[in-house]
This record gives structure tokens, sequence and C-alpha cells, in this order.
């Protein structure tokens, strides 16, 4: 993880920790690490979520860019996922998501892609943060005919609608299902795809004003949702997050089925249609014990990575593997997209069960849910780093560890994205895991708050 960027791209409080003058700076410089001999005036696409601070950042960006040569094409109000997308259909030359993802709205974030559509690799972040942060180079002037324009695309959300129509293979005719849009970038487009494929659709949270992205809605909060599915006898329903790259589903009897039984279910459709590569799945630390079982039990490899649905589609580009993600609902399908996409995740699940004619809670039984205890706590930017070299913090973790042996396992990490550090427990013993679990929260809290 850099200095400037985390898990999951450059993230703060917008106007105090992601200033203007922050954006800006990460606009220049990213459009001088592309400019070269065959690249004198490279093309960068825009989307945001719904937060307040998304136009002011947006106008920061747009003058960072424009100031070094850059060109910019807005898109407006967009999933993450349509960005990523829309930068190879539109043979930009990189795009640029404002958006903090699943956090309050006072935060923001600027998350880059390159011109194939992934997140940049570590190398060209480092180049970034090399003249934003150490001012390695001067920033590039244009001049006269040189400065970059600015050009409205509005056609963007329906071109990434279309890509997912395309890429479902079987209509959710005769389905009734909920869709929590959080407030927001989902706002825009959730209501229309899942129209277009059929649904009789119910949308919950598609107000967004600027402060209630995230707020008790969407994928975070799966509550409401859970309650309206069971009182409106609905087949499911589905929550994204503030920029829609992540998908929870709710059954057709209020449950839960979060990222690993997602990945779990269409893994195994995958499986049964030959279409899984390697017969392998991607998932991460924080993947619950009984996705290694179900792997183990249906002939499937699990390959395990470091938190972040960045490091889980490494480890898929890498090995050829087309399927992975986390239990927050990050769901890549490489053969569709080059990022998570909680649209795309949604909306392959319906169609697999209106496929087989079968109720999500049926199909969920095919995995095992170990209990999981998860403690965030609240740090400061000091605590934060010195999780990394606390001796007390290790041998409390070490102590908790012996304990489980292999009934269980501790998982203590800091956040990639918020300045948490997270406790994770699971076992076969709830009880027992809940004890320890507090036990390591209080350590962390005495050794870093």
């Amino acid at each position: 993880m850099g200095r400037l960027f985390g898990t999951d791209g450059a993230r703060g409080i917008a106007n105090t920790e992601l200033t203007p003058e922050l954006a800006m700076n990460i606009g220049r410089a990213t459009a001088m690490v592309l400019i070269n001999d065959s690249v004198k005036h490279p093309t960068f696409l825009i989307g945001k979520d719904t937060r307040l601070s998304g136009d002011m950042l947006e106008g920061a960006l747009i003058a960072g860019l424009c100031s070094v040569g850059a060109n910019v094409k807005l898109l407006g109000v967009i999933p993450t996922p349509a960005v990523a997308y829309l930068v190879k259909k539109y043979n930009a030359d990189a795009g640029i998501m404002i958006s903090a993802s699943h956090n309050p709205f006072e935060f923001n974030g600027i998350k880059i892609f390159s011109d194939e559509g992934f997140k940049l690799p570590d190398d060209l972040e480092e180049q970034i943060e090399s003249i934003v942060l150490d001012n390695k180079v001067p920033y590039t002037i244009a001049e006269n005919e040189n400065v970059g324009k600015v050009e409205y695309v509005t056609n963007g959300a329906d071109d990434y609608i279309n890509h997912i129509v395309e890429n479902i293979s079987y209509d959710l005719n005769g389905l009734n299902i909920a869709l929590d849009c959080s407030n927001g970038a989902s706002s825009v487009t959730a209501r229309k795809l899942f129209t277009k494929l059929g649904a009789n659709v119910h949308i919950l949270f598609d107000q967004p004003d600027g402060i209630n992205i995230n707020e008790d809605c969407g994928s975070t909060h799966i509550e409401k949702l859970q309650e309206y599915v069971l009182a409106n006898n609905l087949d499911g329903g589905l929550a994204f997050d503030g920029d829609a790259d992540r998908c929870l589903a709710v059954d057709e009897k209020g449950h839960l089925v979060d990222g690993d039984f997602i990945i779990a279910i269409i893994a195994a459709d995958f499986k049964s249609q030959g279409k899984l590569k390697k017969n392998a799945v991607v998932g991460t630390v924080m993947t619950n014990m009984g996705f290694n079982r179900f792997c183990d039990e249906n002939g499937m490899k699990f390959v395990s990575t470091k938190v972040g649905d960045r490091y889980v589609l490494e480890a898929m580009v890498r090995e050829g593997y087309n399927i992975g993600g986390e239990q927050s609902g990050h769901v890549i399908m490489l053969d569709y997209s080059t990022t998570g996409d909680g649209e795309l995740t949604g909306a392959t699940l319906m169609s697999m069960l209106n496929r087989r004619q079968a109720k999500l809670s049926s199909i969920a039984t095919l995995m095992e849910r170990y209990p999981q205890v998860l403690i965030n706590i609240k740090v400061s930017n000091e605590g934060k780093l010195a999780f990394y070299t606390d001796k007390k913090l290790k041998e409390e973790i070490k102590r908790i560890s012996d304990i489980l042996e292999d009934r269980g396992r501790i998982l203590v990490r800091a956040s990639g994205t918020e300045p948490l550090v997270r406790v994770m427990l699971e076992g076969e013993n709830l009880e027992e895991i809940t004890k320890l679990a507090n036990e390591a929260a209080e350590m962390v809290r005495e050794r870093l708050s």
C-alpha cells in the first residue's frame, strides 16, 4: 500500500484530507505519467458517485488534467465498474472514478483505471506519488492550443447497461426483486437495467441528496432490505454500495446472502457448465472457512490473497482464473468485467435462479458458514502505523491462535481505506470466539487508540 493510494485509490475526508489542491495535483501527475511520444494529449474519462464533494473534486481534476494537456470526457454520476468498462470501449487512455465506495458521505476518493479498464499497477501509482508528494519533477504546463479540452458524454450509462444485458444469458422474467441503491451511483442505472432484463423491480434508496449516500442503507446496512423483501413476499433483494462495485443479496426469507455465498453459488454454476477456468476460485484471508470446505467438497481449488479486490484481481489475471472476490460483496467475473461489478453480479445471480427455477434460500445451502465475529476499532493515524510493529499485540494474537488451534482462526488487520483496525475471529463455537474477539479488541484499543 502506497503513501497516497491505499487498497482502493486515494481516499480521505473531502476538503480537509482529500483537498481540491491534492485532487488537482493527482490529475496533473496522472496525465504526466501517461504522456509520451505517441500520446501527446491523453483522454481521461471521469465518473463520480452522488457525494456532495464530487462536483468540487471533479472540477479540481479537470483543472489538473487540462493544465498539462490532457482531454477530459465527463460521464457524470455512474457506477465505478461503468468507468472501468467505458474507458476501453471509448478508447480512452485512462479513467477516473470519484468515490469513497461504502464510506459515509464526508469521505471521498479517487480511483484510476488504465486504458484496459484495470486499476493502475503499483509502479504507476508510485510514479504519481513521487510527483505529487516528493516533487520529483516539476508539473508540466500546457500552453496556448495545447491546453486540454472538456466534453460531456450523455450515453455512458446506457452503454454500460447494454453491456451487462448482453452478458446475461437468461432473462429475469417473472422475478419480483427489491433493489437497494444506497442513494448512490446505481440510482441512475439499476431500475433501467433490471427492468430491461425482465424483472418486476421495487426500488429502495434511489433519492440521493449529496449527503445520504450509504446512510442506513446499501450493502453496509442490509436490515431494511431484508425487512422489505420479507414484508412484500418477493423473490429476493440486492443491495449495492455507493459506487455499485459491491453487491449483497437477500433471499426470499429475508436472510442475508453475503459475498462468499454469492461467489460459491456462481462458481458452482460456472463449474456445472464447464465455464470455471482451472476449477479455481479466488478469495482473501477474510473469506469464511466454510468456503474452503465448499471448494474441497466440490473439486475446486481455493486461492487466498490479501484483503482488497485489487489483490484478488491480480491473482486472477496472473493465473488465468475467472471468478473471485470478497465477503463484502466485491465479486469479479473476469470474462465480463475488469473490476468488481455489483449490478453484473446481482443480475448474474438472479438470472441463474430464474434459469434453474430455484429459490435463493435453497441454493445458498450449498455452503455452510462458520460463525464469525468482526469488531472494528477506531485508531489514531499513529496507532494504525504502530499496529505493524506492536510486540504485545502480536503476542496477544498468538495467544488466541494457540487457544483456537485447528477449531478456528484469528485475523487482525489495519483497514486499507479507513482509520480502523479490524479484529476477526472465526470458529466452530460462537461463544468462544466472541469472548476471544472482545479480548483482542480491548488490547487493540489499549495499544493503538
